[in-house]
């Protein structure tokens, strides 16, 4: 009989068959691999469903026998975010099969690993598979992240990136052997037997650590910003969508699952302090980027970090006894990672298209395409209003159900977590206005106004299954948006194991109603006003309008004409990049990045105009990569040093190193 879980094997299958047959020549391999991952995509996706509307199937083993039996199961938590997996899969692959069909065959050999390792990591019931699928996805991502490495940024980008990668496995390796101190690696045998003590503070620092750096997580977010813009179109958007929200389930499984609902307080608390710090940095630094791509990797921080602190206020409330508030808390944290899933792929493929037409990231390159680009333009506007949190749209029922639950803290007999919370609700509800911001941007700067450059000017929509990629997320980010409550219910097996609760019962088809007071939020309601006020709008506009169209020149901010070879306008008569985000950097900027402005003034008598180049320092720089880069210099003297020892000398070293592992288990085996 065909199960969810054989049929999701099957997909792996697939994906592992794949790169084989990347390495053929003379039939159309990229149609072959992009078409085998949509396939794959679509099996996870559908199985995920399954198996939220019809329950988990049992487990099985992929190995019996073995040492290592690699137990696979799909509960309702592997589910949701295998839903999450195949949807953001099946879009980029789509997009992939219109403009990546020639991509060399490094490439077409690690996507659909990539998508198999986050599949055996979301299907893994043991800490040995899910390290192997953890580690397998960052590998065949950094793999892509690699593959143009003609460009000294891409390299710098892949060299930190695999870095950041290796640290990830390192800090997962022990904490999923403190986890399994009874000798059972398999996560049944870890919840009978939840940390406590050293052992809970250990595994707290190192998941925290391991998972959130490869989520983004400040101030392990150093590689995100460079890895992600340096990767293909469809692999940023799979990295940003799919890989941060397996690293979230790594957190949520490892800290709410598995180690039961017996922890402090204090267990959520690194959460939402990294959390909160994660989503202002990331939205304020997306209002400072000029590369459209680095923008959106930015507001990935953002919205990682309030997912985050959806999870930590869920270990809190747990903690707290108050399993309704906590069951909100890990609602809003599910909700929020599918549908930031699906409008930031959007967003990604849609800036994709418009590299390919307009053959620019840069901000102050574009301009104007909403008349060259309808179908693109149109799809990024969706995007760019589910990530600006625009009710109806999916990115506010997230947020909305999250400043609920932080609102509600003050539940929780701690004083000291209740002054924690008023902060960082005050720090969320900044990150969501920022985001906005961003999201204006983003939008005005790329598709208003005239264009900046002849290519921009001429750019065009690419192919249909382009156009389709596009619009299967832009309509599910609508569909989402309109119906949270179905979606909060379809997660109640997620929720189950997070939590051990649900709030379906508050969740219905029109509306979420949360708290003592019956606070809702109705999305068809005011999608149905907004549509009404729209429609009286437009009627009154064309009413009063006077019949026929008239056109007059372009207001150039009082410059003189542009020349003949500029005929959209000479680009410095409308706003920068750098432009709309001075009075953020000159606000915010200083004290969290450390910003620094240059301006250059013209000689008298020079009509040039003046120019202002200004900067700033990521944190993360200045706190962990400039010590890091010292430990590495110094690491590489001393090295240099052995090559002066003698031979007796060196043999010695590793006579002493084993020496000194024998000791230590002898002890530990004492004990």
């Amino acid at each position: 009989m065909l199960t969810a879980l054989s049929l999701t094997l099957a997909g792996l299958v697939m994906l592992a068959v794949l790169p084989l047959l990347a390495l053929g020549r003379g039939w159309p391999v990229g149609a072959v691999v992009h078409g085998g991952s949509l396939l794959a995509a679509a099996i996870f996706a559908g199985c995920g469903l399954a198996a939220l509307l019809g329950g988990a199937p049992a487990p099985q083993a992929l190995m019996p026998g073995s040492w290592a039996p690699m137990l696979l199961a799909l509960d309702g938590l592997s589910a949701w975010f295998l839903l999450l997996l195949g949807l953001a899969g099946a879009c980029s692959a789509l997009f992939a099969l219109s403009h990546y069909g020639r991509a060399p065959a490094r490439v077409l050999s690690a996507y659909p690993l990539f998508l198999a390792g986050m599949a055996l990591t979301l299907l893994a019931a043991d800490g040995f598979t899910l390290l192997l699928g953890f580690e397998g996805m960052s590998l065949a991502s950094w793999a892509l992240v690699a593959a143009d490495h003609e460009q000294a940024e891409n390299r710098r980008a892949a060299r930190l990136y695999l870095i950041f990668a290796v640290a990830s496995g390192i800090c997962l390796v022990p904490a999923i052997g403190l986890l399994a101190a009874g000798g059972e690696i398999t996560f049944a045998a870890m919840r009978e037997a939840p940390p406590e003590g050293w052992r809970a503070a250990a595994v707290l620092a190192l998941v925290v650590a391991g998972a959130g750096a490869k989520a983004g997580l400040v101030p392990l977010h150093a590689w995100l910003p460079l890895a992600h813009p340096a990767a293909p179109s469809h692999v940023s958007a799979l990295m940003s969508g799919a890989m941060t929200k397996v690293a979230i389930y790594v957190l949520a499984r490892l800290l709410l699952d598995v180690t039961g609902p017996a922890q402090p307080i204090w267990w959520g608390v690194p959460l939402l302090v990294l959390g909160a710090a994660s989503a202002v940095l990331g939205a304020l630094r997306a209002n400072l980027e000029e590369d459209s791509k680095t923008l959106l990797a930015c507001s990935t921080i953002e919205n990682v970090g309030l997912i985050a602190i959806g999870l930590g206020l869920a270990c809190a409330f747990r903690a707290a006894d108050l399993g309704a508030l906590a069951a909100l808390a890990a609602g809003a944290a599910a909700l929020h990672a599918l549908n930031h899933a699906l409008f930031k792929s959007l967003l990604f493929l849609g800036l994709g298209e418009v590299l390919h037409g307009a053959a620019s990231r840069r901000l102050d390159r574009l301009g104007g395409l909403i008349h060259a680009m309808p179908w693109t333009a149109a799809a990024v506007l969706v995007g760019a209003g589910a990530a600006a949190s625009l009710p109806p749209l999916s990115g506010f029922a997230g947020e909305w159900l999250l400043l609920q639950a932080l609102l509600a803290a003050w539940r929780v007999g701690d004083l000291a977590f209740q002054v924690l919370a008023v902060g960082v609700a005050a720090m969320a509800a900044l990150a969501a206005a920022l985001a906005a911001a961003a999201m204006v941007r983003l939008f005005g700067m790329a598709f208003l106004g005239r264009p900046r450059t002849p290519r921009a000017a001429g750019a065009a929509d690419g192919p249909w299954p382009a156009r389709l990629a596009l619009l299967l997320p832009a309509g599910l980010t609508v569909v989402f948006g309109l119906l949270p409550g179905p979606m909060l219910s379809l997660a109640e097996g997620a929720l189950q194991a997070l939590v051990r609760q649900d709030v379906t019962e508050r969740a219905t088809i029109a509306a979420i109603r949360v708290g003592d007071g019956a606070g809702a939020y109705m999305p068809i309601g005011i999608a149905l006003l907004l549509a009404v006020l729209g429609a009286a709008i437009v009627f009154l506009v064309k009413r009063r309008a006077p019949s026929g169209v008239a056109r007059s020149p372009a207001w150039d901010c009082g410059f003189i004409a542009p020349p003949q070879h500029l005929p959209f306008g000479d680009p410095i008569t409308q706003p920068s990049a750098a432009g709309l985000g001075q009075p953020l950097r000159r606000m915010l900027g200083n004290p969290v990045l450390a910003v620094h402005e240059g301006v250059t003034m013209p000689p008298p008598g020079d009509p040039s105009p003046a120019r202002i180049e200004a900067g700033f320092a990521d944190p993360s720089d200045r706190l962990l990569l400039a010590p890091l880069a010292r430990l590495r210099d110094a690491v590489v003297v001393r090295t240099e040093r052995l090559r002066d020892l003698t031979l007796a000398q060196c043999l010695m070293l590793p006579f002493g190193t084993l020496v000194a592992l024998l000791a230590l288990i002898a002890w530990l085996e004492a004990r």
